[in-house]
């Protein structure tokens, strides 16, 4: 059954000049505040072609509502843009791996919604985006997504579907406080403060003012301290609630086929993604998350996002790291993650020290030509890289398991990486003149995604790296010859 041919709802015209207003606003206050009485001839010309900007991309906006439509078409959505060059494609279904909605205050306000499809592709048309959506016409396109009857499918029976969901996780105030704490987002005021003071310098002199306050202020040191308190406080309380906004609200569901994550508070996210659509899991700790037992685990996927709306994708990035297992082996048995892994012999680390210090080598030349003072610099960074490569052979350690390879490493970031063998596209064997004076090897395997990710093990012996390759080749003519018994 087909639907009307539909333009994107008008209220597009506006979320689009808003968007015009918030990148044009710098630009703004340089030319008709700050130099109101230049008399200047670039900056009057500037304030001209200002205005005939706004001006045409006004009128592109209302010309691009007229002539963009959509309409779904049996079981494909096809699309019509262009203005002056007319473009028409049509998007299939089942080549949609994942779906994101994304509610800001604004759509809230106004009783809509954005929507997004993710195909998988790695070309420009990969994603189908509907900016501006009703809410119902949302619910149909997504009906239509899941094989339903549009005519007969409403907003209740969209709601009835939830019902058999397995909800593992919903944030509380304890959790937010914590990614509060862990993503250090409380220290956000204090350079708010240094820029808001070196901007009121240009303008007054406060100098002289600020030394004289400093002077007093270390006479009477109680004051400071409550100061420093204060202004900590106030600082906590900002990180708290720009994350209770970014990531209150917060759920895991899934049912057999689907994974299901929802976030915010006031403007809202949710992002939908089929279980077998997942390529490999990341587990992920910086250097506090290791401190404090949190874990960030990333779920790579065919039509993975790449803009901020990537982080949806993330199951709740501060979360305890054994929880974080527990869940993720409810949401996908078949990715079993294991602690004890296979450590590298010390002539992996005696290696990974003899490899050249290019980096090094490139600091210290450029300071002796450009800043011979400062030639030290080039101690600093060869001490932090002989660190960082001690760090990084002691967190490195793999595991091959039945079907799943699991490869940890990292020094201050670490990350551990699982896959199936039916989710590995290639796998790769490398070894160059050094490594093979220590008789090891570097292993890279390919998993599809948008872009292609590729994970990296550097340092597995010779023998072990065959038993990798060996191991693959085995699998995957196994699953080709099933294939072929099925068809």
């Amino acid at each position: 059954m087909t639907q009307e041919v539909k333009r994107f709802h008008p209220a597009w015209m506006m979320f689009e000049v808003v968007k015009l207003m918030k990148n044009s606003i710098a630009i703004f206050l340089f030319l008709f505040v700050l130099k109101i009485n230049s008399t200047s001839e670039w900056v009057i010309w500037g304030r001209y072609l200002f205005l005939v900007g706004i001006g045409w991309t006004l009128i592109m906006i209302l010309l691009k509502w007229v002539f963009y439509r959509y309409e779904v078409v049996g079981d494909s959505i096809a699309l019509k843009e262009g203005i002056f060059i007319k473009e028409q494609r049509t998007v299939s279904f089942d080549k949609i791996q994942n779906h994101h909605t994304k509610t800001t205050f604004l759509h809230k306000w106004l009783g809509l919604t954005s929507l997004t499809l993710e195909t998988g592709t790695s070309l420009e048309e990969a994603v189908v985006y509907f900016p501006v959506l009703k809410t119902d016409e949302k619910e149909r396109i997504l009906s239509r997504l899941e094989n339903k009857d549009p005519e007969t499918v409403e907003i209740s029976d969209i709601e009835v579907g939830q019902e058999g969901r397995n909800i593992h996780f919903r944030s509380n105030k304890k959790d937010l406080w914590k990614a509060s704490f862990t993503s250090l987002s409380f220290l956000a005021i204090f350079p708010l403060l240094s820029t808001i003071y070196f901007n009121l310098a240009d303008f007054f002199d406060v100098e002289d003012t600020a030394e004289g306050a400093f002077d007093y202020l270390l006479l009477h040191w109680w004051m400071l301290i409550i100061l420093f308190l204060l202004a900590m406080a106030i600082s906590v309380g900002i990180g708290y609630l720009q994350t209770t906004i970014k990531y209150g609200n917060y759920e895991i569901s899934d049912d057999e086929e689907r994974i299901y994550i929802k976030k915010g508070v006031g403007s809202t996210s949710s992002f939908v993604i089929q279980k077998e659509k997942v390529q490999a899991v990341v587990v992920e700790q910086s250097m506090i998350k290791r401190l404090l037992g949190l874990a960030s685990v990333k779920l790579i996927s065919v039509g993975a996002m790449k803009t901020e709306e990537q982080e949806t994708s993330s199951l709740y990035p501060f979360m305890p790291k054994q929880e974080a297992y527990q869940l993720m082996e409810a949401l996908l048995p078949h990715y079993p993650i294991q602690e004890e892994m296979e450590r590298f012999p010390i002539k992996v680390l005696c290696y990974k020290l003899l490899v050249p210090y290019y980096f090094t080598i490139i600091t210290a030349i450029g300071l002796f030509i450009f800043k011979k003072d400062w030639i030290w610099i080039a101690g600093i960074v060869l001490a932090v890289t002989l660190i960082t490569r001690i760090l990084d052979y002691l967190f490195t350690s793999y595991l091959r398991q039945e079907n799943t390879v699991q490869i940890r490493k990292g020094g201050l970031t670490n990350e551990t990486f699982i896959t199936h063998y039916k989710r590995i596209q290639q796998v790769s064997v490398e070894h160059s003149w050094l490594q093979r004076k220590f008789g090891i090897a570097s292993l890279y395997f390919h998993n599809r995604a948008n872009p292609l990710h590729i994970s990296e093990l550097h340092g597995v012996s010779m023998e072990e790296a065959s038993g990798f390759f060996n191991w693959f080749k085995e699998k995957r003519k196994r699953l080709v010859h099933r294939n072929k018994k099925i068809s």
